[in-house]
Protein backbone atom coordinates (compact mmCIF):
# COMPACT_ATOMS: atom_id res chain seq x y z
CA UNK A 1 0.00 0.00 0.00
CA UNK A 2 2.98 2.34 0.14
CA UNK A 3 2.49 2.36 -3.62
CA UNK A 4 -0.40 4.72 -2.90
CA UNK A 5 2.05 7.44 -1.89
CA UNK A 6 3.71 7.22 -5.33
CA UNK A 7 0.48 7.05 -7.32
CA UNK A 8 -1.02 10.04 -5.50
CA UNK A 9 2.23 12.00 -5.84
CA UNK A 10 2.03 11.48 -9.61
CA UNK A 11 -1.60 12.65 -9.55
CA UNK A 12 -0.77 15.73 -7.47
CA UNK A 13 2.00 16.65 -9.88
CA UNK A 14 -0.69 16.76 -12.58
CA UNK A 15 -2.65 19.07 -10.27
CA UNK A 16 0.39 21.33 -10.05
CA UNK A 17 0.66 21.27 -13.86
CA UNK A 18 -2.98 22.31 -14.19
CA UNK A 19 -3.90 19.11 -16.02
CA UNK A 20 -6.38 17.79 -13.43
CA UNK A 21 -8.33 19.24 -10.53
CA UNK A 22 -8.82 17.51 -7.21
CA UNK A 23 -12.51 18.32 -7.31
CA UNK A 24 -13.02 16.97 -10.83
CA UNK A 25 -15.45 14.03 -10.91
CA UNK A 26 -13.91 10.69 -11.82
CA UNK A 27 -16.51 10.53 -14.61
CA UNK A 28 -14.45 13.15 -16.47
CA UNK A 29 -11.66 10.61 -16.89
CA UNK A 30 -13.03 7.09 -16.35
CA UNK A 31 -16.50 6.00 -17.44
CA UNK A 32 -18.65 3.42 -15.74
CA UNK A 33 -17.77 4.19 -12.12
CA UNK A 34 -20.83 3.83 -9.87
CA UNK A 35 -21.87 7.36 -8.85
CA UNK A 36 -18.88 8.57 -10.84
CA UNK A 37 -20.44 11.95 -11.59
CA UNK A 38 -20.36 12.78 -7.87
CA UNK A 39 -17.15 11.07 -6.74
CA UNK A 40 -14.16 13.40 -7.11
CA UNK A 41 -10.46 12.69 -7.39
CA UNK A 42 -10.13 14.14 -3.89
CA UNK A 43 -12.70 11.66 -2.55
CA UNK A 44 -10.69 8.82 -4.10
CA UNK A 45 -7.33 10.00 -2.76
CA UNK A 46 -8.63 10.54 0.78
CA UNK A 47 -10.52 7.20 0.87
CA UNK A 48 -13.94 8.79 1.08
CA UNK A 49 -15.53 7.76 -2.23
CA UNK A 50 -17.96 5.15 -0.94
CA UNK A 51 -16.88 2.68 -3.63
CA UNK A 52 -16.97 -0.91 -2.44
CA UNK A 53 -13.40 -2.27 -2.01
CA UNK A 54 -12.83 -4.98 -4.61
CA UNK A 55 -10.53 -6.80 -2.19
CA UNK A 56 -13.51 -7.37 0.13
CA UNK A 57 -15.45 -9.21 -2.56
CA UNK A 58 -15.57 -12.95 -1.70
CA UNK A 59 -15.21 -13.99 -5.35
CA UNK A 60 -12.09 -11.86 -5.73
CA UNK A 61 -10.54 -13.38 -2.60
CA UNK A 62 -11.35 -16.87 -3.85
CA UNK A 63 -10.04 -16.20 -7.35
CA UNK A 64 -6.80 -14.66 -6.06
CA UNK A 65 -6.07 -17.33 -3.47
CA UNK A 66 -7.01 -20.16 -5.86
CA UNK A 67 -4.37 -19.01 -8.37
CA UNK A 68 -2.12 -16.46 -6.66
CA UNK A 69 0.38 -16.38 -9.54
CA UNK A 70 -2.21 -15.34 -12.15
CA UNK A 71 -2.21 -11.80 -13.57
CA UNK A 72 -5.02 -9.31 -13.06
CA UNK A 73 -5.64 -6.06 -14.96
CA UNK A 74 -7.10 -2.88 -13.44
CA UNK A 75 -10.50 -3.13 -15.15
CA UNK A 76 -10.82 -6.74 -14.02
CA UNK A 77 -10.23 -6.02 -10.35
CA UNK A 78 -12.54 -3.00 -10.40
CA UNK A 79 -15.34 -5.17 -11.76
CA UNK A 80 -15.36 -7.21 -8.54
CA UNK A 81 -16.12 -4.08 -6.55
CA UNK A 82 -18.70 -2.79 -9.01
CA UNK A 83 -20.87 -5.83 -8.26
CA UNK A 84 -21.73 -4.26 -4.92
CA UNK A 85 -23.64 -1.05 -4.15
CA UNK A 86 -21.63 1.91 -2.95
CA UNK A 87 -21.29 1.88 0.82
CA UNK A 88 -21.98 5.58 1.49
CA UNK A 89 -22.34 8.98 -0.19
CA UNK A 90 -19.08 10.57 -1.40
CA UNK A 91 -17.26 12.36 1.43
CA UNK A 92 -19.50 10.98 4.18
CA UNK A 93 -16.88 8.93 6.00
CA UNK A 94 -13.58 7.04 5.70
CA UNK A 95 -13.30 3.58 4.19
CA UNK A 96 -9.99 2.16 3.00
CA UNK A 97 -10.48 0.90 -0.55
CA UNK A 98 -7.96 -0.15 -3.17
CA UNK A 99 -10.62 0.55 -5.79
CA UNK A 100 -9.97 4.26 -5.23
CA UNK A 101 -6.29 4.03 -6.09
CA UNK A 102 -6.71 1.79 -9.09
CA UNK A 103 -9.00 4.47 -10.51
CA UNK A 104 -6.44 7.19 -9.79
CA UNK A 105 -3.83 5.11 -11.60
CA UNK A 106 -6.13 5.01 -14.62
CA UNK A 107 -6.56 8.80 -14.38
CA UNK A 108 -2.78 9.30 -14.48
CA UNK A 109 -2.54 7.06 -17.54
CA UNK A 110 -5.47 8.79 -19.30
CA UNK A 111 -4.09 12.30 -18.76
CA UNK A 112 -0.44 11.54 -19.56
CA UNK A 113 -0.97 8.99 -22.31
CA UNK A 114 1.71 6.84 -20.67
CA UNK A 115 1.85 3.69 -18.58
CA UNK A 116 1.56 4.40 -14.87
CA UNK A 117 4.84 2.58 -14.26
CA UNK A 118 6.63 4.93 -16.66
CA UNK A 119 5.06 8.07 -15.17
CA UNK A 120 6.00 7.06 -11.64
CA UNK A 121 9.55 6.26 -12.74
CA UNK A 122 10.06 9.49 -14.71
CA UNK A 123 8.23 11.95 -12.47
CA UNK A 124 8.53 10.48 -8.97
CA UNK A 125 11.12 7.75 -8.52
CA UNK A 126 13.96 9.29 -10.50
CA UNK A 127 13.56 12.89 -9.18
CA UNK A 128 13.47 11.47 -5.63
CA UNK A 129 16.83 9.77 -6.23
CA UNK A 130 15.49 6.24 -5.79
CA UNK A 131 17.43 3.47 -7.51
CA UNK A 132 15.65 0.26 -6.62
CA UNK A 133 11.96 1.20 -6.71
CA UNK A 134 9.57 0.29 -9.53
CA UNK A 135 6.08 -0.87 -10.44
CA UNK A 136 6.47 -4.36 -11.97
CA UNK A 137 4.55 -5.62 -14.97
CA UNK A 138 4.05 -9.04 -13.42
CA UNK A 139 5.70 -11.10 -10.71
CA UNK A 140 9.32 -10.07 -11.36
CA UNK A 141 11.26 -9.66 -8.11
CA UNK A 142 14.95 -8.65 -8.25
CA UNK A 143 17.45 -10.84 -6.41
CA UNK A 144 18.29 -10.97 -3.61
CA UNK A 145 15.01 -10.85 -1.73
CA UNK A 146 13.50 -12.30 1.40
CA UNK A 147 10.96 -15.10 1.28
CA UNK A 148 7.50 -13.89 2.34
CA UNK A 149 5.04 -15.92 4.40
CA UNK A 150 1.29 -15.53 4.78
CA UNK A 151 -1.69 -17.27 6.33
CA UNK A 152 -4.03 -15.63 3.81
CA UNK A 153 -4.74 -18.91 2.07
CA UNK A 154 -7.88 -20.87 1.29
CA UNK A 155 -7.14 -23.25 4.17
CA UNK A 156 -5.61 -20.76 6.58
CA UNK A 157 -2.33 -22.68 6.54
CA UNK A 158 0.90 -20.67 6.28
CA UNK A 159 2.29 -20.53 2.73
CA UNK A 160 5.28 -19.05 0.95
CA UNK A 161 3.90 -16.10 -1.03
CA UNK A 162 7.20 -14.86 -2.47
CA UNK A 163 6.32 -15.59 -6.09
CA UNK A 164 2.67 -14.54 -5.94
CA UNK A 165 1.75 -12.01 -8.61
CA UNK A 166 1.04 -8.53 -7.16
CA UNK A 167 -0.62 -7.23 -10.34
CA UNK A 168 -4.03 -7.33 -8.60
CA UNK A 169 -2.83 -4.42 -6.42
CA UNK A 170 -1.26 -2.32 -9.23
CA UNK A 171 -1.58 1.42 -8.42
CA UNK A 172 -2.80 0.57 -4.92
CA UNK A 173 -0.03 -1.77 -3.79
CA UNK A 174 2.06 -3.40 -6.51
CA UNK A 175 5.40 -1.59 -6.21
CA UNK A 176 8.74 -3.03 -5.08
CA UNK A 177 11.42 -1.13 -3.20
CA UNK A 178 14.19 -1.63 -0.66
CA UNK A 179 15.22 -0.29 2.73
CA UNK A 180 17.54 2.49 1.55
CA UNK A 181 15.13 3.79 -1.10
CA UNK A 182 12.26 3.91 1.38
CA UNK A 183 14.52 5.68 3.88
CA UNK A 184 15.15 8.34 1.23
CA UNK A 185 11.49 8.46 0.19
CA UNK A 186 10.04 9.10 3.67
CA UNK A 187 11.23 12.74 4.05
CA UNK A 188 10.65 13.50 0.35
CA UNK A 189 7.03 12.43 0.75
CA UNK A 190 6.40 14.06 4.12
CA UNK A 191 7.96 17.43 3.22
CA UNK A 192 6.48 17.63 -0.28
CA UNK A 193 9.77 17.94 -2.11
CA UNK A 194 8.20 16.98 -5.45
CA UNK A 195 5.10 19.18 -5.09
CA UNK A 196 4.21 22.84 -4.70
CA UNK A 197 3.74 24.06 -1.14
CA UNK A 198 0.04 24.65 -1.82
CA UNK A 199 -0.55 21.14 -3.13
CA UNK A 200 1.43 19.58 -0.29
CA UNK A 201 -0.74 21.51 2.17
CA UNK A 202 -3.80 20.00 0.48
CA UNK A 203 -2.24 16.56 0.77
CA UNK A 204 -1.62 16.93 4.49
CA UNK A 205 -5.14 18.16 5.27
CA UNK A 206 -5.98 15.01 7.21
CA UNK A 207 -9.39 13.76 8.31
CA UNK A 208 -10.37 11.17 10.95
CA UNK A 209 -10.22 7.50 10.00
CA UNK A 210 -11.88 5.94 13.02
CA UNK A 211 -8.53 4.34 13.91
CA UNK A 212 -7.33 5.94 17.19
CA UNK A 213 -4.36 8.28 16.71
CA UNK A 214 -4.30 7.95 12.92
CA UNK A 215 -5.77 10.38 10.36
CA UNK A 216 -5.64 10.27 6.56
CA UNK A 217 -4.95 12.92 3.93
CA UNK A 218 -4.46 12.46 0.18
CA UNK A 219 -2.78 9.07 -0.08
CA UNK A 220 -0.91 9.68 3.15
CA UNK A 221 -1.46 9.07 6.86
CA UNK A 222 -0.53 10.95 10.02
CA UNK A 223 -0.15 8.88 13.16
CA UNK A 224 0.86 10.65 16.38
CA UNK A 225 3.08 13.07 14.44
CA UNK A 226 4.57 10.52 12.02
CA UNK A 227 3.72 11.11 8.34
CA UNK A 228 3.84 8.45 5.64
CA UNK A 229 2.14 5.13 4.99
CA UNK A 230 2.15 1.46 5.87
CA UNK A 231 1.70 -1.44 3.49
CA UNK A 232 0.63 -5.06 3.57
CA UNK A 233 0.04 -7.80 1.04
CA UNK A 234 0.34 -11.56 1.37
CA UNK A 235 3.88 -12.32 2.57
CA UNK A 236 5.16 -8.85 3.36
CA UNK A 237 4.50 -5.73 5.45
CA UNK A 238 6.15 -2.31 5.54
CA UNK A 239 6.04 0.99 7.38
CA UNK A 240 7.67 4.14 5.97
CA UNK A 241 7.13 7.28 8.05
CA UNK A 242 8.84 10.57 8.88
CA UNK A 243 8.60 12.65 12.06
CA UNK A 244 9.20 16.31 11.09
CA UNK A 245 9.61 17.54 14.68
CA UNK A 246 12.61 15.25 15.18
CA UNK A 247 13.69 14.89 11.54
CA UNK A 248 13.45 11.17 12.22
CA UNK A 249 12.75 8.43 9.68
CA UNK A 250 11.39 4.97 10.44
CA UNK A 251 11.35 2.22 7.83
CA UNK A 252 10.32 -1.35 8.57
CA UNK A 253 10.20 -4.27 6.15
CA UNK A 254 8.82 -7.57 7.44
CA UNK A 255 8.48 -10.88 5.60
CA UNK A 256 5.12 -11.90 6.99
CA UNK A 257 1.65 -10.39 7.19
CA UNK A 258 0.24 -12.99 9.60
CA UNK A 259 -1.60 -11.24 12.41
CA UNK A 260 -0.45 -11.45 16.01
CA UNK A 261 -3.34 -11.32 18.48
CA UNK A 262 -5.40 -9.67 15.77
CA UNK A 263 -2.84 -6.96 14.99
CA UNK A 264 -0.53 -6.44 12.04
CA UNK A 265 3.08 -7.34 12.91
CA UNK A 266 4.38 -4.13 11.33
CA UNK A 267 2.22 -2.07 13.69
CA UNK A 268 3.49 -3.96 16.71
CA UNK A 269 7.14 -3.54 15.71
CA UNK A 270 6.69 0.16 14.85
CA UNK A 271 5.05 0.80 18.21
CA UNK A 272 7.82 -1.03 20.06
CA UNK A 273 10.58 0.91 18.28
CA UNK A 274 8.97 4.33 18.62
CA UNK A 275 8.10 3.79 22.27
CA UNK A 276 11.86 3.66 22.85
CA UNK A 277 13.29 6.18 20.37
CA UNK A 278 10.43 8.74 20.25
CA UNK A 279 8.33 8.12 23.38
CA UNK A 280 6.38 11.35 22.86
CA UNK A 281 5.40 10.16 19.36
CA UNK A 282 4.53 6.49 19.49
CA UNK A 283 3.32 5.05 16.19
CA UNK A 284 -0.40 4.40 16.64
CA UNK A 285 -0.96 2.14 13.68
CA UNK A 286 -1.87 1.95 10.02
CA UNK A 287 -5.29 1.84 8.46
CA UNK A 288 -4.99 -1.10 6.09
CA UNK A 289 -7.75 -3.69 6.68
CA UNK A 290 -7.18 -7.41 7.04
CA UNK A 291 -8.51 -8.04 3.53
CA UNK A 292 -5.84 -7.50 0.89
CA UNK A 293 -4.24 -4.07 1.15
Amino acid sequence: SETKTFTVTALLQLVDEGKVGLDDPIDDYVRGVPNGEKITLRHLAEMRSGLFPYTADPDFVHDLLSAPKRPFNPWEVLSYGYRHPNTFAPGATFQYSNSNLVLLGLVVEKVTGKRLADVIHEKVVRPAGLRHTFLPEGAEFPEPHAQGYTDQTLTGAVANATDWNPSWAWAAGGMISDLQDLRRWAPVLATGKLLSAETQAQRLKVLPTGFPGTDYGLGILRTNGWIGHNGSLPGYETVTVYLPSQKATLVLILNTDSLVDGQEPSTLVARAVTSVVTPDNVYAGGITPRDKS
